[in-house]
């Protein structure tokens, strides 16, 4: 499910569990991604940064196919800040 939040509220948006995968090259930070949402509760918001131009893409197509909420992402300081809702 994507549910695309205007990038004003992503950038105020307080992650449950924040991912710094910058500086990983894909699948890299999808993998981290993956990793941390099965460490998290359900309902709970996971942000993953990354500098890997793709990643954005790749979180939203599976989000999408395992059912999770993905926020969009927001451009901070040289990387992408992502974020998807954990929803099962």
């Amino acid at each position: 499910m994507t549910t695309m939040l205007p990038e004003t509220e992503l950038a105020g948006l307080t992650a449950d569990t924040v991912v710094d995968a910058r500086g990983a090259a894909c699948p890299g930070p999808l993998l981290e991604a993956k990793k941390a949402m099965g460490t998290i509760a359900v309902g709970n918001l996971l942000e993953l940064w990354s500098t890997d131009p793709q990643t954005g893409t790749d979180v939203a197509a599976w989000s999408a196919k395992v059912g999770h909420e993905f926020l969009g992402h927001v451009v901070a300081d040289g990387y992408d800040r992502v974020f998807v809702r954990r929803a099962k």
